[in-house]
């Protein structure tokens, strides 16, 4: 598998593209009024302890109070021990490690979703290029990535000898192959950015920033180049400069991969990487053979359903459904990768009469998300040919970053039909109006709902009419919402 990275900036927005096989498989955004607080490190304040939800809030110095549970909590004494026990002492209560306005030492795990904020932990954990540093633990790990046993046993034999007596460390798929020296410089350079960190905590006053992780595009160098990526091109002079000189100092053998994009046709166009944009920001996403899946979001979760579409086969029946159903798992995996959708999934595939094929489906959904770096929980296809399932979610998923939810329809996706707002109208008309009287009746309306009114409803017009013994005049009123009108007796 070969990978490109394709790096769009301007004064405004940064966009990174990682390309697999030149099929768009992930896809980050920066802006300069938003900027990712992930991986960042804070000296908080707790502001409530909730003990009947075992959490607590942190002001962190972000627009919202961070969320803190007692599972993501370490003893203070464990966090900034040079030698932190391996087994953390059995915990009571929240409210016997936390107190308000106490400081603590915390690092952001999930940013802001929606409405709630940051969720943070004192399991900090400090990325470098090869290897990944947990003061507070002593675990020493392998990306399940690397495969060969005599290379995971080679590079945990270098790590566990040149380790210092406290902290832990898992070893980063990029680390496969390199040298000791390569590890060692790593080692180094994390231990001490932890001490640094440590020495500011002494010293500031809480709420304060104490680290803050990589921009998007270095943190994008730092975490996917491995030898399978092809190429590496910038479109901006200045960043491409900034790039270069990353790569020479900490990358140097990948310095003939790197390009400058200097042609008109804006770089994401060039590629093909906005029609897949708008792709992932579609309800509807068809697959090759002609189905398609329907891709619904909600606050509770998203719902995926898989049809047939336009497929008809040309073989039987429970092959064509089986057929789609094993198109519908690459295409939804790669969507969820892609939208970065988390939280509970319901997957309704076609219904498939064989339990054989119910496995093979379900067994091939499972083999898709290995490829995921999102951890997934995933329970058998059921007898009506749903599958639950939950995925990991530390950021706002692709549609709620790009998008905000319509203002007309109030996010959810529908509104009143004609027809109901019409006879709404009736209604409040026989509510409030009072009969018989002098004058007329005149009600404003959206346009849309006064020509179904003078096209569809004439004869339930004159009726009211008649019922309330007075005129009944409708007049549009563009300004209106389609749900809205204005009743007025003359």
């Amino acid at each position: 598998m070969t990978k490109d990275i394709v790096i769009n900036h301007a004064p405004h927005e940064t966009r990174v593209a990682v390309l697999e096989n030149g099929t768009l498989s992930a896809l980050h955004y920066e802006r300069g009024q938003e900027q990712r607080i992930v991986g960042n490190i804070y000296k908080g304040k707790v502001l409530k302890v909730l003990p009947g939800m075992d959490s607590a809030f942190v002001e962190i110095g972000a627009e919202r109070a961070a969320f803190f549970y007692i599972g993501d909590l370490i003893d203070e004494g464990e966090l900034l021990d040079k030698n932190p026990r391996s087994k953390h002492r059995e915990r009571e209560s929240i409210t016997s490690m936390l107190k308000e306005k106490q400081d603590v030492l915390v690092q952001v795990s999930k940013g802001p979703i929606g409405t709630k904020g940051s969720r943070i932990t004192s399991h900090i954990s400090l990325p470098g290029r090869n290897l990944v540093y947990m003061p507070a633990s002593r675990t020493l790990g392998v990306s399940r990535q690397i495969l060969e046993d005599s290379e995971r046993t080679r590079l945990k034999e270098i790590v566990e000898r040149l380790r210092p007596e406290s902290g832990g460390f898992i070893i980063r798929t990029v680390a496969e192959g390199n040298a000791e020296d390569d590890l060692h410089s790593d080692i180094n350079y994390l231990v001490s950015l932890w001490e640094d960190i440590l020495e500011r905590y002494k010293s500031t006053e809480a709420p304060a920033l104490l680290h803050s992780d990589l921009n998007v595009v270095f943190r994008t160098l730092r975490d996917v180049f491995s030898p399978d990526v092809r190429r590496l091109v910038v479109d901006e002079e200045q960043q491409y400069q900034d790039v270069c000189s990353f790569i020479r100092s900490y990358l140097p053998r990948y310095n003939s991969i790197v390009e400058h994009y200097t042609q008109r046709t804006p770089i994401f166009d060039y590629y093909g990487i906005e029609v897949e944009i708008d792709r992932a920001l579609a309800q509807k996403v068809w697959l090759r053979s002609g189905g398609h899946l329907v891709i619904d979001q909600t606050e509770a979760l998203t719902a995926i359903d898989v049809n047939t579409g336009r497929f008809i086969g040309t073989e039987s029946h429970e092959k064509t459904i089986v057929r789609t159903n094993l198109e519908a798992v690459e295409e939804l995996v790669y969507q969820l990768q892609l939208r970065n959708i988390g939280g509970i999934i319901i997957i309704d595939f076609i219904d498939m009469v064989s339990p054989r094929h119910r496995q093979m489906v379900y067994q091939t959904l499972k083999d898709q998300l290995r490829s995921d770096k999102a951890r997934s929980n995933i329970l058998e296809i059921s007898e009506m040919g749903l599958v639950e399932m939950t995925r990991r979610r530390d950021r706002e998923n692709l549609s709620r970053y790009l998008c905000d939810p319509c203002p007309y329809c109030d996010g959810v996706g529908r509104i009143k039909s004609s027809s109901t707002v019409s006879y709404e109208i009736f209604r409040e008309v026989q509510r409030t109006c009072k009969r018989g009287g002098p004058g007329s009746v005149v009600v404003y309306v959206h346009p849309d709902v006064h020509r179904h009114l003078e096209e569809e409803e004439q004869q339930s017009m004159q009726m009211m009419e008649r019922l309330v013994r007075q005129p009944l005049v409708v007049k549009p009123l563009a300004s209106l919402h389609h749900e809205q009108f204005e009743l007025y007796e003359f």
